[in-house]
């Protein structure tokens, strides 16, 4: 069983990581991490780097480039794993936006064969 978690560089995609590593340690589960495929892998591994080295330090943590539709990436991952959480970011909404979760988030909390954890920011 592991923990999958998209790698972004916005203010949800950190909370989420830092989610993801708190519930990565305390399940004592593998991590996986999917990057957005939109920035470069070596930058993101480099993150993940700093990442092992610092607050996920002996957690079993590996990276997964994703293709560029994050939600599909995540829900291939936490299948393919047999992920016991899936863990997603979102930020606050206006009034009318509440009305509309995001198509992103929707799609993973529909479609994802695991629980998700969803954290606000």
């Amino acid at each position: 069983m592991t923990i999958v978690v998209g790698h972004l560089a916005t203010p949800e995609g950190q909370e989420a990581l830092r989610t993801a590593v708190s519930e990565s340690r305390e399940r004592t589960a593998p991590l996986v991490v999917v990057t957005s495929g939109k920035r470069p892998l070596d930058e993101c591994q480099a993150e993940l780097d700093e990442l092992r080295n610092g607050p996920a330090a002996g957690l079993d943590v590996r990276l997964e480039e994703g293709t560029g539709d994050l939600a599909e990436d995540l829900i291939r991952a936490a299948t393919s794993t047999g992920a016991e959480l899936i863990v997603i970011g979102l930020r606050k909404r206006s009034p009318v936006g509440k009305l509309i979760l995001g198509a992103g988030a929707q799609r993973i909390l529909v479609e994802a064969p695991c629980p998700v954890l969803a954290v606000k920011v």
